[in-house]
């Protein structure tokens, strides 16, 4: 009796053993995306800068697979990022503007990522991932009312949240100017001289007595409506600048110094907390976007001034975190990726600190420059250990939108989906397949189409044709310095017909765009192109193409109704308006930086 009980529990201990060994094969990945701000894909090594230090993010291109065409869907964050989380052209979800403003400029407006969108975060969690995002959201955060969460990333898949809902700006830190007050600023200024301009040829005119007992209440009334748009304006660092934790604000105005610190604590406590189940992790670094920003013991180290001291500090967080993976023994079962939501953004620049953008390397333009290649080619690196063949270089056409098809790969979700834009990369990287799936790509501005890339059938050539292309200012500069971004409509753009070609296997710079007589494939590549937007447009619903007679049943986001800042919806620790806290910071340790 006691041989059989003694039988039976060794055949249980093996069993238990044989079902733990099982589980550890089967489980099924971790994944961590890293994700830059405002990243030019000249600033990095392995990318060709040899005067910007960079080891750890070449250490991962060397470790794993990088992408030499690895392109964002919009040049701007807002709509680059809603396309990457949801493996869908922004202009799906009505995350795209018809006019001037194509990002969200305050958390208290109502635009964001539709609540009916679909993230890869909420299909991975769907399938048992514990989901984290630490750093930038900047989709948006609530609809009606404050608390509503709407856009929340809590409410779009992610578990876990802490960071900054808006983004970081100049208007984050003194002295540092105002990414959002300026223009307004130029405009009060200019209607208060018009209006005293007014008064004076009036009175001068004799059209008008300036009586004493109508003087107060003018100077009153004047004050008054200065005071209900400027303050709201003037508040932006209180009311934009914030930390939140889940949906929660443990910070405002938040302080901007330590941060680097605190978001990269989170993320490895991230990481450490979930290391015995899969989880995803969404690093969205502050960094390199404007104020630039570091910790004392990068000053002043690069050769490239504040940008290049930036960098160099985010690159060492990019290390740290891959040695957390690392450490815990996860390397072999994570799939790490780093990238950049668009291309550095060229016209960020003043005369005492100097360039404050990034390097887009040979690729003409930036961000905010609709279909041109520096504002849209991005670093894509992928590490996998004995997954992904190390030292792999794919030339390729790939998309920021293929994460999602990607990770639903990975997490074997094959329930049906919406229509998707993005392709599965693990074929491509894996290197059972030469070819990406992506025979043509969209470029948008706005909301309007700009440019379309064509990788025809059994060729090596990548054709772009661009409709329209932004007028740079002043006159002869590569960029749009005079506006400090540039627009997609009306003057701000020249439209060409027949559009520009060019052919980025040969010319990579945009420089030479070709003609009937120096391509003889001209007619087919419009031929082709036309054939393939009629498709593309097709698949869109109304409101989401750029024919405003057609009735919108997708709501655009980015409309001045949506942007502007309502009290209701504001974000706020304390009472309403005077917020302010602080984070306990007893929790955060203190990182020791490698010089």
């Amino acid at each position: 009796m006691r041989f059989a009980l003694l039988v039976h529990l060794l055949w249980l201990h093996f069993a238990a053993e044989s079902f733990i060994r099982g589980e550890e094969v089967h489980r099924k990945p971790n994944i961590v995306l890293m994700m830059v701000d405002d990243l030019g894909i000249g600033d990095i090594g392995c990318y060709g800068n040899d005067s910007i230090r960079t080891p750890n993010i070449d250490r991962l291109a060397s470790e794993g697979v990088k992408l030499t065409q690895h392109i964002a869907a919009a040049p701007l964050c807002t709509p680059s990022r809603a396309a990457f989380v949801t493996g869908r052209y922004a202009v799906r979800s009505g995350m795209t503007s018809v006019g001037r403003v194509q990002v969200l400029l305050f958390l208290g407006g109502s635009g964001g990522l539709p609540p009916d969108e679909t993230t890869f975060a909420k299909r991975l969690q769907q399938q048992g991932y514990t989901t984290g995002l630490v750093g930038k959201w900047h989709l948006g955060v609530s609809c009606e009312r404050r608390g509503d969460h709407c856009h929340h990333p809590n409410q779009h898949g992610f578990s876990y949240f802490y960071g900054l809902p808006f983004t970081l700006f100049n208007d984050c830190v003194s002295g540092e100017g105002s990414d959002v007050l300026a223009d307004l600023q130029e405009k009060l200024q200019n209607l208060a001289m018009l209006f005293g301009l007014t008064l004076v040829c009036v009175h001068v005119c004799g059209l008008f007595e300036a009586r004493p007992w109508l003087v107060v209440p003018l100077l009153f009334l004047t004050i008054l409506a200065t005071a209900v748009w400027y303050v709201p304006f003037k508040l932006v660092p209180t009311w934009n600048c914030i930390i939140m934790r889940n949906q929660e604000v443990i910070e405002q105005p938040m302080t901007v110094e330590t941060l680097p610190q605190r978001l990269l604590g989170e993320a490895q406590n991230f990481i450490r907390r979930n290391a015995d189940r899969p989880f995803l992790l969404f690093f969205s670094l502050a960094h390199v976007h404007v104020p630039l920003f570091k910790n004392p013991a990068f000053a002043g180290k690069s050769r490239h001034g504040r940008y290049g001291d930036n960098l160099e500090e985010m690159d060492w967080m990019i290390g740290q975190l891959t040695e957390t993976v690392d450490s815990l023994g996860l390397a072999s079962n994570t799939l790490i990726y780093f990238t950049s939501d668009h291309g550095g953004h060229l016209e960020d620049s003043d005369s005492t600190t100097g360039q404050k953008g990034g390097w887009n390397s040979l690729y003409k333009g930036g961000k905010a420059m609709g279909g041109w290649e520096g504002g849209i080619r991005v670093p894509g690196i992928f590490r996998w250990p004995g997954r992904l063949a190390a030292g792999r270089v794919v030339d390729e056409p790939t998309s920021l939108m293929d994460l999602y098809p990607t990770l639903k790969y990975l997490a074997e979700d094959t329930l049906p989906d919406r229509l998707l834009d993005g392709h599965n990369l693990m074929p491509l990287l894996e290197g059972k397949v030469g070819r990406s799936d992506h025979e043509f790509m969209f470029h948008y501005c706005g909301i309007y189409l700009n440019a379309v890339r064509w990788h025809p059938p059994g060729s090596d050539s990548i054709f772009k044709i661009h409709f329209f292309t932004p007028n740079f200012s002043p006159p002869g500069a590569v960029g749009c310095y005079d506006t400090h971004v540039c627009m997609c409509h009306g003057e701000h753009v020249t439209h060409h017909n027949p559009p520009l070609l060019y052919d980025l296997s040969r010319d990579p710079s945009e420089s030479r765009p070709l003609s009937p007589e120096t391509e003889p494939r001209y007619a087919e590549i419009l031929e082709q192109t036309a054939t393939a937007v009629a498709r593309h447009e097709s698949t869109l619903t109304s409101g989401q193409t750029s024919d405003e007679a057609r009735p919108h049943a997708v709501q655009v986001q980015m409309t001045w109704e949506k942007i502007l800042w309502r009290p209701w919806l504001q974000p706020c620790c304390g009472t309403f308006p005077f917020c302010r806290c602080k984070e306990n910071m007893t929790h955060v340790v203190d990182q020791k930086i490698q010089e």
